[in-house]
């Protein structure tokens, strides 16, 4: 037995020195020591220009410009293939039902209904805004981690209340979800079985409200505490966040990118 268990033991050290490999080799990618401010102005300009684009061979080269900062990013493919095929299924109704709601040169009709070009155009410029923005989030923001990226918003000038709630809520999202395992497991104890039933619905509504008065409770002990502690309503940031040359590059660049894309959208229009 205790043979198992010291190899169980070897098995969970090994992997989370593998872990940590990993982590510190992907630490050391040049898109990863990026300026965290620098990251999150790429993708908020990025986002705003890509929203402003139609032609759909622009917007292929602002895909493919994400594309290459999720390579450089080097995320995980199938996580990253999940995350953007879970948004492109949010957004399928719309694009499905974008060829059947806008007028325009007919393509087909289905059970009396006409499908048109100019819908189906919509809907494929939709999914490649859609997408491009997804990508350069995830590999610019995505790679940060919550704390670093609250940090960055305040280093920003993002309002306080926002960047508290930010770093508050991926403080304590996790002590919210064992509290709710805690009281799910007081209710199987108790011989609950969800059914199609109203009790069924009348428990969840039950634990629904009691994961909400303790974390109310929880809330206001939390700030006490924090008060007792010298809290004034703002938060002593102490990290190092220096703008250098390689942000000074990258920025120039990603500028650029956008800049050319939203020229040749004006000088030629929209041309799909």
């Amino acid at each position: 037995m205790s043979d198992l268990l010291e190899q169980a033991g070897q098995i969970k050290t090994e992997q989370g020195m593998s872990q940590e490999a990993i982590k510190l080799v992907s630490n050391r990618l040049w898109i990863r020591q990026l300026d965290p401010r620098v990251r999150v102005v790429s993708v908020a300009a990025f986002a705003i220009t890509a929203v402003q684009l139609t032609s759909m061979s622009i917007l292929a080269c602002a895909l493919l410009f994400a594309v290459i900062l999720m390579t450089q990013a080097r995320l995980p493919f199938w996580s990253t293939a999940k995350r953007v095929a879970m948004m492109d299924g949010f957004i399928a109704f719309l694009l499905v039902m974008l060829p059947f709601t806008t007028p325009g040169e007919t393509m087909f009709t289905l059970w009396g209904f006409a499908a048109s070009y100019e819908g189906l155009n919509q809907a494929v410029v939709i999914l490649l805004k859609a997408n491009a923005i997804v990508m350069v989030t995830m590999s610019l923001v995505g790679t940060l981690e919550a704390v670093t990226l609250g940090h960055a918003l305040a280093r920003l000038k993002v309002p306080e209340a926002l960047v508290h709630l930010l770093l508050f809520t991926v403080r304590y999202i996790e002590v919210l979800h064992a509290e709710y395992h805690r009281l799910r497991t007081a209710m199987k104890c108790r011989g609950f079985v969800p059914t199609n039933s109203w009790h069924t619905y009348q428990s969840v509504g039950y634990l629904v409200g009691m994961l909400l008065i303790r974390s109310f409770e929880r809330s206001e002990r939390i700030m006490k505490a924090m008060k007792c502690r010298g809290f004034q309503g703002q938060f002593h940031l102490l990290d190092t966040m220096a703008f250098t040359r390689r942000d000074a590059l990258f920025f120039s660049f990603a500028c650029l990118v956008m800049i050319s894309m939203l020229m040749i959208e004006v000088l030629n229009g929209p041309v799909a």
